[in-house]
Formats: C-alpha cells, sequence, structure tokens
C-alpha cells in the first residue's frame, strides 16, 4: 500500500475494516517496480526505506501500522516537528520514544509490539502481518505478560545485571571517569551529521514534492526551513569535528572496556556472574533458545494442551526477574495447542443460538450481514469456516446473517386509459411486469381499462401487474328468441338460428307436450341482425324453416319478419295424426292406377320437399 495511515482507514458501520486510496501502490505498479528513487507517502507514517527512496514490501506497512498504535495508544505522534524533512530524518536515524514515558499504565508487552512493529530495520520487524497478530492475540491472552524483544523494558534499578544487554555489561564495571556519554547527547551530535547527508537528498528531491502526486503528500519548505537550513549548514564544520571529537573518544573507551573485560574473564568464572532472569512465557521454544540459549540451558519438562498457541512456552520453574547464573538450566512447559473443538452448521439457525452456541466453544463470532430471497431474516446464511469443522479455541468464525428479501419498493403508476405499449415502457422503466387480460370494449383497441393494482401502492421490484385491455370489438349483448308450439305437436325437437348460414345460436332438445306451449333460445351478438330459425325433428332429422326474426341486440328487441312455425311441424312430421289420415283414406281406392300414382305422390314429391327442395334456400330473407 505504501500510505497506510489514519485518513486511509474506514471503519464501516457494521465493524468492517477497509484500507483505502491505494495510488501510491497503483504508481508502483505502473512504474514497474516496488521500489523507487523518490520518497513517496505520508511523512508522519513513513517507513525508514520508505523515506530514503528504496525498495518497500509489506513490512513497510507494518511499520506505518506500528506508528499508529503508537499514536492510538499515547494521543501523540512518536516523530513531530513543523519540518516535514526533520520529521522523514527521524523517522530515519531517531530514536523511537517510549510509549510508556507518554502513558505509563501502557503493559511492555504491548510496548514491545509497537517498538518491534517500528524497527528501522526491516529484518527487525515483524516479518508478516500474521505475526504481529500472532502477537496481538497472546498480548490479549495475557495483558501482564512480556515477549522478552527488549528486556531494558522490565530491568529494575537495583537488581542483578541482565545478561541480555551486552552494552549494559561493557559497562558495568566501568569507573565513573570511564563512563560513556549520556545516549541523549551521543544522539544528537552523531544525528547532527546524518541530519546534514540526508539534507542534500530532500533538496534534490523537492521538486518531486512539489508536483502533486495521487496519493503524496507534498513536502514544501516555507522561508523560515529555508533560513534553519542555512544555519545548519553553517554550523557544519564545527559540528562534524565536535562529531570526530567523540567517535574517537567513545572508540578509545569502547576499546579500554573490552580490553578490561578480556582481563576479567581470564581471572573469573564466568559462571559466577548473576544475572536477572527473563520471561519465556509465551515465546516459541524455538525462539527462545535461539535469543537465550547461549546464557542459559532451557529444558522441556512436558508437552501439554493449553490455551497457548503450539510450540509456545506457557510455564517455566525460575520466575522472571529472579537472579540466575550463565549456564543454569530452566525447566519449562511446551503448549501443544489448545483442544480442539467441534463447530456445528449452524445454517439457518436464529442468529442469537448460533451465536451462543460458538460462543460457547471458545470460538470469536465475525458478524455480516447479507440480503437473502431464500433465508428468513434474522438467520444464518453462512459460516465461513463452514460446519461440522474441527477448531481451535480462539479461532474467529464469520458468520453472515440474513437481512431478508432486497426489497425495493416502487409507487404503481395510473395506467388506465394508456395504450398497452406505453404501459410496458412505463413499467419497464420501474422493473415491474405486466400481464395483459383482454376483453371486448367499445374503447379503443389497446386502451387500458383497468389494473389489479391500486395507483400509488408501494410494491417490490419485478411484481406482476394485470391490466384489462380492449380487444377494441363490442361487447355482446344476450337477447332471448321465443317460439309458440302448436298444441297437436308430439317428438323431440330442437331450434337453431342461422345467421347467413352460420349458426348462430343452437337451442336445448325440448318435447312439445311438456313444453307449456313455448320454447326459447338465447343468443349473443351487436348490433341489429336478421336470424333464420330452423325447426330440426331429432327422431327424423328432418328440417323446415319457422321463419326470419330481426334481433336488435342494443334495444334487446325481437321482430318477427315471417314466420310459421305450425307449417314448420307438420313439414317435419310434428304434428300428431296429420300424416297417417291422408294414406287411410286413399288406401281403399278399386282401381289400381290411383293407388299407384296417388301413394307415392306424398312421399315422393311433399315428403321430400323440406329436405331437398326447401333446405338449400332456408336462409333467404324475403
Amino acid at each position: 500500500h505504501r500510505d497506510i495511515k489514519p485518513q486511509n482507514i474506514m471503519v464501516l458501520r457494521d465493524g468492517t475494516i477497509k484500507v483505502m486510496d491505494f495510488g501510491i501502490a497503483k504508481f508502483a505498479r505502473e512504474d514497474g517496480k516496488t521500489g523507487t528513487d523518490k520518497a513517496i507517502g505520508t511523512v508522519h507514517y513513513i517507513s525508514p526505506e520508505q523515506a530514503r527512496g528504496g525498495a518497500t514490501d509489506a513490512k513497510s506497512d507494518l511499520y506505518s501500522v506500528g506508528v499508529m498504535l503508537y499514536e492510538m495508544l499515547t494521543g501523540a505522534k512518536p516523530f513531530d516537528t513543523d519540518n516535514p524533512v526533520s520529521i522523514a530524518v527521524m523517522h530515519m536515524q531517531a530514536k523511537v520514544p517510549l510509549p510508556s514515558s507518554i502513558r505509563p499504565d501502557i503493559q511492555i508487552g504491548l510496548e514491545e509490539i509497537i517498538l518491534k512493529a517500528m524497527e528501522k530495520d526491516p529484518a527487525d520487524r515483524y516479518q508478516s502481518a500474521r505475526e504481529m497478530m500472532d502477537d496481538l492475540q497472546t498480548f490479549k491472552e495475557d495483558p501482564d505478560g512480556v515477549f522478552g524483544y527488549y528486556p531494558e523494558l522490565f530491568e529494575g534499578e537495583e537488581q542483578p545485571v541482565d545478561i541480555f544487554n551486552e552494552d549494559e555489561n561493557q559497562n558495568r564495571d566501568l569507573t565513573p571517569e570511564e563512563e560513556l556519554p549520556a545516549p541523549e547527547e551521543e544522539y544528537y551530535e552523531d544525528d547532527q551529521q546524518y541530519y546534514e547527508d540526508d539534507q542534500q537528498y530532500y533538496e534534490d528531491e523537492q521538486q518531486y514534492y512539489d508536483e502533486p502526486q495521487y496519493g503524496t503528500p507534498v513536502l514544501a519548505a516555507d522561508e523560515d526551513d529555508e533560513e534553519y537550513e542555512e544555519e545548519t549548514k553553517s554550523l557544519f564544520v564545527p559540528i562534524l569535528s565536535a562529531v570526530i571529537i567523540v567517535v574517537i573518544v567513545v572508540a578509545g573507551v569502547l576499546f579500554t572496556t573490552l580490553i578490561w573485560n578480556m582481563l576479567k574473564g581470564n581471572t573469573s568464572n564466568n559462571n559466577d556472574i548473576e544475572f536477572k532472569m527473563p520471561s519465556l512465557i509465551g515465546m516459541d521454544y524455538n525462539e527462545a533458545n535461539l535469543r537465550f540459549g547461549d546464557q542459559i540451558v532451557i529444558n522441556i519438562i512436558s508437552s501439554e494442551y493449553s490455551d497457548y498457541a503450539k510450540d509456545k512456552i506457557f510455564d517455566q520453574d525460575i520466575n522472571p526477574n529472579d537472579p540466575v547464573a550463565k549456564g543454569d538450566t530452566v525447566n519449562v512447559k511446551v503448549s501443544l495447542g489448545a483442544k480442539k473443538v467441534q463447530l456445528p452448521d449452524v445454517r439457518e439457525w436464529d442468529f442469537e443460538t448460533a451465536k451462543s452456541t460458538i460462543l460457547g466453544l471458545n470460538l470469536y463470532v465475525d458478524k455480516r450481514n447479507a440480503y437473502s430471497d431464500e433465508i428468513e431474516a434474522g438467520r444464518v446464511i453462512s459460516t465461513d469456516p463452514e460446519g461440522p469443522k474441527e477448531l481451535e479455541p480462539g479461532t474467529y468464525v464469520r458468520v453472515t446473517v440474513s437481512l431478508g428479501e432486497n426489497k425495493i419498493t416502487v409507487p404503481v403508476p395510473n395506467f388506465i386509459n394508456m395504450k398497452w405499449d406505453a404501459a410496458k415502457t412505463a413499467a419497464d422503466g420501474l422493473k415491474l411486469t405486466l400481464a395483459k387480460k383482454e376483453v371486448d370494449d367499445e374503447s379503443e383497441e389497446g386502451t387500458i381499462l383497468n389494473q389489479n393494482v391500486a395507483v400509488g401502492e408501494e410494491v417490490s421490484e419485478g411484481t406482476v401487474i394485470e391490466l384489462t385491455v380492449s380487444s377494441g370489438k363490442k361487447k355482446d349483448t344476450q337477447v332471448r328468441v321465443s317460439f309458440n308450439i302448436p298444441v297437436n305437436a308430439s317428438g323431440l325437437f330442437h331450434i337453431v338460428l342461422y345467421d347467413g348460414g352460420v349458426p348462430k345460436a343452437i337451442g336445448g332438445s325440448f318435447n312439445p307436450e311438456y313444453a307449456a306451449g313455448v320454447t326459447f333460445l338465447n343468443v349473443d351478438g351487436t348490433d341489429v341482425v336478421d336470424l333464420v330459425a330452423m325447426l330440426v325433428n331429432e327422431d327424423t332429422g328432418a328440417e323446415a324453416k319457422i321463419g326470419v326474426y330481426r334481433v336488435d341486440f342494443d334495444s334487446k328487441s325481437v321482430q318477427e319478419l315471417s314466420g310459421d312455425i305450425d307449417g314448420a311441424f307438420e313439414a317435419v312430421g310434428g304434428i300428431k295424426g296429420a300424416a297417417p289420415a291422408p294414406q287411410q283414406t286413399e288406401a281403399p281406392a278399386t282401381t289400381p292406377p290411383p293407388v299407384v300414382t296417388e301413394a307415392p305422390a306424398p312421399i315422393v314429391t311433399e315428403a321430400p320437399a323440406p329436405v331437398v327442395t326447401e333446405a338449400p334456400n332456408p336462409f333467404a330473407i324475403p
């Protein structure tokens, strides 16, 4: 990222932390390398290597995180002056003021984490964010524990000398006349030359800082800074001379001390020297051996399950700060890690139930919210990691909880009297779906007559709205057409109404003996239509025209234009006794010819007449 600072970190309402503004990282990628010859970054949080324009990596970001943690805990920045160039030089050269010097109640372990993250040399810092997270987690579990990165933080004034502070051991037997200069004086004397050397670098790069860069602060020196630089340069020669003298004196003192210690080593037993026992609790066993194995013997007496991470030391038989001699043995217990617990599958569980279950397993819950069309609001959509699964206690489980459907509502517009195509366009813009129900109506075809959802009602996107649309056809009206039946009619019949030779209505079967002298049928239509009524004998299939009827569907009235229903019944053989009477009187004739000629006449000429001759033109309207 290369520009980690509070202004580039955002905390969302659900507690999620986001890192923003990757402008410098993007610039570096486009430049084709992770390091540039330009010092890019925000000066208060910049790492030493980044301030020099050197190569940067993830450890540069961890330095910036250390600065932020320092500021969050103390309320002050570790390096802060009015001159941005001076701040950058301090990041490169100055010793970090102890956070406890500003806020004494800061625990030693937390102070060690900050100082390790802010080491000048990237190799001495945390090598990954995971390493730093592990130490923070260890601190949370044991706030009073120490890591032993900086033993001087827990040294006492009158305690035995710490074997892990070589500089202090070297000065231990010096006389007052041989004491080294105070650290603060040495720092400011030595650092003056560093400042002079680096000043030219920042002056050379000033033009770059004056040019606006995406995600890059502009370091601009004002007139007071220029006067300060001129004054500093004028003191260069005398300061350099003083620095050289101090270096010579320090070298002489160190040489004298070295010879003195060597002589002492030949005449005394180093094993008799007492030191303070460091705290090994929370340290990795291999790391403890690497750091302290030359002075003490670290012996594992058991490996057990504990709340500490695997291979971490969780017990020692010599208390921290107790006196020990070089070569002494300290017995320790090393953790096998925590016993794993079984995370169940809590999908579709109520969140509160799932939360209490997970916390009861000594796991942590990281809640996230998401919309779901399938999972009810307040219930678990998923977990990461997914259950069932064995986890170490202290593991974070991300639980995603449903907020219910993503209900984006829209007001329903007034579609009535709109044309279908226009309504479809309006509905698409609101992400609504239309359904068409077409009915006959006098309105223009495609006109919307009604809608099944009230105007202004809030509905979800995708809701189906049913619209009643006109077909443009006039709506049919039903009219009843009645027929009087002859009293002497007998048989089974039905009536058909034709419109231009096409059946318009077909009545039901009726028997005149049970029809109470009248029958009728209903016909649907519009405007005024002339219909032809035909009588059908269902026993013989014979048909006969009843007449022509004018039906006015608007006024629901019927007018008989022509008609002979009695003749129609007689024509189809529907009158009782009408057909047999002539046959009984004609049959006894003495002369055979009349019988032969007269008898066929009713059969051939009269009977077929309604079927063969009259049937083809029953619909002719007189």
